[in-house]
């Protein structure tokens, strides 16, 4: 059985899923960390902008690379304090800016979504060809856990450096997490989600006036509205839940060979039942699941500097 316990005890108020969500997207300021940026140019003529930190340790062999999650950067602070621990324990960092989420509009109408483990794939290839890391561990939150999830588990050839994996806040069942985030209790942050990516629609539209329209985009009033309207199209798909079912982690959890760990919280309010893959733990000795009762969506507080899921990530990531 790969179903691990979890000793996750936050302060009482951030035991409130909502407060854990949300406190370190307002409060939360990481500090001391240098990034240094570096584009990588993709196969199709696009391109990704990844952010380096290092650690002291000039020698070092061990380098992480870190995900964001729907609507993140390089510079969101569950990332900058992923970097700065690792980097602080003798761990390079990369972290990953999805395509169109580096300040820049991309070349291409397509953009990112929760399946792009292709460019992850172009990532690993450019850091093997040009650095001498021999221990590459991946991270991925909230949607980059499940781009990250989906490249470990789709039948391709891991390279032999590629030694662990933690996926944060995974909606492995992407149909399921919309149908959660479309409830009520969501309703503030599914609006949040919403504004912020008819913004970057609009960005688009400016650029490709040809493929959508402002009356299309102004049309959108949910999240399924625009995974129909551009996410699906712009990626090839037939429609939003033919990207749903074709991109969800899930169905690929069981080919994972690498050491995984994925850790979601009971009450995050993103998930839905079928985002907890109990099944797939047991039945795949390289898959870990840990369910802590408290952490929210990508929050698991803890006094001091260093979150929970940070310290899990290093503990996992050395084993």
């Amino acid at each position: 059985m790969s179903i691990l316990q979890s000793k996750y005890t936050p302060p009482l108020i951030f035991r409130n899923g909502h407060i854990s969500t949300i406190y370190p997207n307002i409060f939360r300021k990481i500090k001391g960390i240098q990034q240094k940026r570096e584009r990588i140019e993709l196969s199709d003529g696009d391109f990704i902008d990844i952010d380096w930190s290092y650690s002291s340790s000039s020698n070092t062999k061990k380098l992480a690379i870190i995900i964001h999650g729907l609507e993140g950067n390089a510079q969101r602070q569950y990332m900058l304090g992923t970097a700065r621990h690792l980097n602080l324990n003798k761990w390079d960092t990369i972290a990953v800016n999805l395509r169109n989420c580096s300040g820049e509009v991309n070349r291409l109408y397509r953009s990112y979504n929760a399946g792009v483990s292709d460019d992850l794939d172009q990532i690993i290839t450019h850091v093997l060809s040009n650095y001498e890391y021999t221990n590459i561990s991946l991270c991925g939150f909230s949607l980059g856990g499940n781009i990250m999830l989906k490249y470990l588990g789709e039948g391709r050839s891991i390279a032999s450096e590629i030694k662990s994996a933690v996926a944060i806040s995974a909606p492995c069942d992407l149909h399921d997490s919309l149908l959660e985030i479309n409830k009520p209790k969501n309703f503030i942050y599914e609006q949040r989600f919403i504004r912020h990516l008819k913004a970057k629609l609009l960005e688009r539209q400016v650029v490709f006036p040809e493929k959508i329209s402002k009356s299309d985009i102004d049309a959108c009033k949910s999240l399924i509205d625009i995974d129909n309207l551009y996410t699906s199209r712009a990626h090839g798909y037939v429609d939003a839940m033919d990207y749903y079912t074709k991109c969800s982690s899930k169905q690929f959890l069981k080919n994972i060979q690498t050491p995984t760990l994925i850790i979601n919280a009971k009450n995050d309010s993103f998930l839905g039942n079928q985002c907890y893959p109990i099944d797939e733990a047991k039945e795949n000795t390289s898959l870990f699941l840990q369910i802590p009762d408290y952490g929210g969506h990508v929050g698991f507080y803890l006094p001091g500097k260093t979150y929970y899921n940070e310290a899990q990530t290093l503990e996992f990531f050395e084993k």
